[in-house]
């Protein structure tokens, strides 16, 4: 189909080498072109009872909280306040943490699955000093802020304020990507003039 073609051109030209096409099924008969801010990295679902959609093997998220902890989650009590607060919200929550301790993964998926609780974890992307950075990379594309005990935040004392939005999350086995993050415009032009700048 030449029509379709076309719009994969155009759609390959705007996103030029920095960005991701994702292809999806429209709501009406028409097919449409739409370019939107955001990311992906390599980091997929630690399990796949997270997935949603079960054809593509993928946890779909509407307007997530977004939770960008640098440190690995080895007590689920410490997560508590804030899990119980985004659950009163109605809204998913995506966690981003270094990773996530085995016990408090199951204790995760069992509320998932009981509760139909709309909650994804997914490791940091990166390592070291990059992991640092790419962390704060997603704080400012989500308008959230990374919870670190270096800036003298515990992670039971994350607030709602603290975690970061988009309009839509995609985790599969591989990749997460976050789609029109609710971050500052103006500090996300900085931040990625900043990146190229460094490369």
């Amino acid at each position: 189909e030449p029509a379709i073609g076309k719009l994969i051109a155009d759609a390959m030209r705007k996103v030029s080498k920095d960005g991701v096409i994702t292809i999806e099924e429209a709501k009406g008969t028409d097919t449409t072109i739409e370019l939107v801010e955001g990311m992906q990295f390599d980091r997929g679902y630690l399990s796949a009872y997270f997935v949603t959609n079960t054809e593509k093997m993928e946890c779909e998220m509407e307007k997530p909280y977004i939770l960008i902890y640098e440190k690995k989650i080895s007590n689920l009590k410490d997560m508590l306040p804030i899990l119980e607060a985004a659950v009163q919200t109605g809204r998913p929550l995506l966690i981003i943490a270094e990773d996530v301790d085995s016990e408090a993964l199951t204790t995760l998926v069992v509320n998932r699955l009981r509760s139909q609780l709309k909650i994804c974890a997914v490791k940091a992307p990166g390592f070291g000093d990059r992991r640092k950075e790419m962390l704060e990379d997603i704080a400012i594309l989500t308008g959230g802020m990374v919870i670190s005990e270096e800036k003298g935040i515990q992670l039971e004392q994350a607030t709602l304020e603290m975690l970061g939005t988009s309009e839509k999350v995609t985790v599969s086995k591989d990749n997460t990507t976050i789609v029109d993050g609710g971050g500052e415009k103006s500090k996300i032009s900085a931040r990625v003039a900043q990146i190229k700048s460094q490369i």
